[in-house]
């Protein structure tokens, strides 16, 4: 045993090690990424590592090892739990047969992610168990535990860390990492794994049938655990039970949920003892639900009574205040915090140099009255630079864009796309537009990396998970297999040939692809790449404020000048675009 001083996804990492795993695979998404990511950098030389093109491909990867008896794990963020959902509710219906963990990182407060969704209601949807940590230690002792878990119920098992517990950091004990794989076999039964109706409604009934004893299972493992202390009890589940712990007071019982299903004959008898009970727990009300059907007489408070809120991420504070105002608690044991008297605003900002707000600026200089259909990446921030009219989920941006194209707005759409969003979900609503006709630009922005993430590889990279190289997929032959007859690629940077093919393709009609090519000005420096920072000539500087709505973070204002700081990149397009000429590269003597 050691203890080390970790982020929370770097001890589910270490964990899955010391299983240990055999097979790993996901796909990018904050708060998730740091597994792979560590696992990727100290590759386990007898163990797989891959990233996935999306999550219902990552998946069905993991599913595939899993039933030639590996250990698979297989992480992603809550949202893309929607994009696996299809093969995660029949492989319930199947079964596993190595261990399969499915790690989807929720995200209350919505602090990188379009929405809020438990991903506890996944698990009840699919039937199949959920582990839900409370601490960093806890998601460690859980991740190592849970491929023995889904080995005993031969099901899919969900591990459910949240945004807090991801990324905090705490001494975790670890055990000692393993490098023993197992080699795969499947052997074919196809009554279980071929999922025609006549195999579906038998194994149906199966999934059904294991309910029971799941729920008695977790109970014996000790993932669900209360103490009796007094008439009022609160019951609570993941990241909440630390805050709970901290300001309860003496004599209120406590039950913690770590794993579901919750077996009700336990969570009954808990309730039955008690005069009243509050319920906290973050977003959906799961265990708050449960309760109530089986309180009887019992007043419950929680979410279905305005004393706990649906949405947001809770603290010790916010806790407390839930207590106060059941009656669970008569003061104040935090104070509120203090808040300065004058706090700056820092909104999120594209870095200086990056290739999207060049792209951003053409894009408006080109098409300025249209509708600008956005996708999942740091090119959302276009939205300050009014290029930014819809985001919803990972590729909608053109299946958005098409669907508007076809509803005779009168005005052009034009779209934007990562690459990596491109080749997660992107291709099909390509193809379903050029297909189906619709009049409208493509845009799509390619840095050569998934940054938004973390900097992760795809396929446009040229390189796997583990560094290994990989040809790189053409974006330009994908466009033009999906049927686009316009296709043309430029570099942002090069502003003026930029507007140039945005000019050609606004000239168009059909689906028009235009490929933004340009690597991450956070890639090239790690990579050691070097420009010349630009400098203003203040005697030829106008103080027209043009550099200054270009919007680049290096480029600063002071008396009615411009003046470029030490964040310069080196792009230029400063210059370009400055009506005076008073820009230019530093000579450095």
């Amino acid at each position: 045993m050691e203890r080390r001083y970790l982020l929370g996804n770097e001890a589910i990492a270490h964990a899955a090690r010391e299983v240990p795993v055999d097979f790993v695979c996901g796909y990018p998404g904050t708060p998730s990424s740091e597994v792979v990511d560590t696992l990727r950098v100290h590759p386990d030389p007898g163990g797989y590592i891959e990233w996935s093109v999306n999550e219902k491909v990552a998946l069905e990867n993991a599913i595939g090892a899993s039933w030639c008896g590996l250990r698979a794990l297989c992480t992603m963020k809550h949202v893309g739990l929607n994009v696996a959902a299809d093969p995660l509710m029949t492989s319930a219906y199947t079964g596993v047969r190595g261990g399969l963990v499915i790690m989807s990182a929720d995200d209350p407060f919505a602090h990188s992610s379009q929405n809020e969704q438990d991903s506890r209601v996944y698990a009840q949807f699919a039937r199949v168990p959920c582990l839900d940590p409370s601490s960093v230690q806890e998601a460690h002792d859980m991740m190592r535990d849970a491929f023995a878990l889904s080995e005993d119920t031969a099901l899919p098992v969900i591990f459910r860390p949240t945004t807090r517990v991801c990324h905090s950091k705490s001494d975790v004990v670890l055990g000692e990492m393993k490098t023993e794989h197992r080699a795969g076999a499947f052997e074919k039964d196809a009554r279980q794994f071929v999922v025609i109706p006549a195999h579906t409604r038998l194994l149906h009934k199966a999934l059904n049938e294991k309910q029971p004893g799941i729920r008695r299972l977790l109970i014996e493992k000790g993932y669900n655990h209360f103490e009796i202390k007094g008439k009022k009890a609160v019951i609570t589940g993941g990241i909440a039970a630390s805050y709970v712990r901290e300001v309860l007071p003496e004599g209120i019982s406590l039950m913690v949920i770590g794993a579901y299903p919750i077996d009700d004959e336990w969570l009954s008898s808990f309730i039955s003892r008690h005069k009243e009970v509050l319920v906290i727990e973050e977003l959906a009300p799961v265990i708050e639900v449960q309760v109530r059907e089986l309180s009887g007489t019992v007043p419950v408070y929680g979410k279905k009574t305005g004393h706990v809120p649906f949405e947001g991420e809770f603290s010790p504070l916010a806790v407390e205040k839930f207590l106060i105002s059941a009656g669970f608690l008569e003061k104040n044991i935090f104070p509120e915090p203090r808040q300065p008297d004058e706090v700056p605003m820092r909104p999120p900002i594209l870095c200086a140099g990056c290739m999207h707000r060049s792209a951003m600026y053409a894009i408006r200089r080109i098409f300025p009255d249209s509708v600008y259909p956005s996708d999942i990446g740091c090119y959302t921030l276009g939205l300050q630079m009014g290029t930014v009219d819809t985001t919803i989920c990972m590729g909608a941006s053109i299946t958005i864009g098409s669907g508007m194209a076809h509803s005779n707005t009168g005005k052009p759409v034009v779209c934007t796309i990562g690459d990596s969003t491109f080749l997660h979900s992107g291709i099909t609503g390509l193809l379903n537009a050029v297909y189906n006709g619709a009049d409208m630009v493509v845009i799509i922005l390619d840095n050569r990396v998934t940054a938004m993430t973390g900097h992760q590889p795809n396929p446009v990279t040229g390189l796997t998970a583990t560094g290994i190289g990989s040809p790189p997929v053409s974006l330009e032959a994908i466009c033009r297999s999906c049927g686009a007859a316009f296709v043309e690629t430029a570099s942002p940077h090069a502003i003026t040939q930029f507007l140039e093919v945005l000019k050609a393709a606004r000239d168009k009609t059909g689906v028009r692809v235009i490929i933004a090519r340009q690597p991450c000005v956070i890639s090239d420096r790690r990579a050691g790449v070097k420009r010349k920072p630009y400098i203003v000539d203040t005697e030829a500087c106008t103080g027209c404020a043009a550099c200054i709505r270009f919007g680049c973070p290096a480029i600063v204002f002071e008396e009615e000048k411009a003046r470029i700081t030490d964040l310069c990149s080196g792009c230029g397009v400063c210059a370009e675009i400055c009506p005076s000429g008073a820009i230019r590269k530093e000579v450095r003597k």
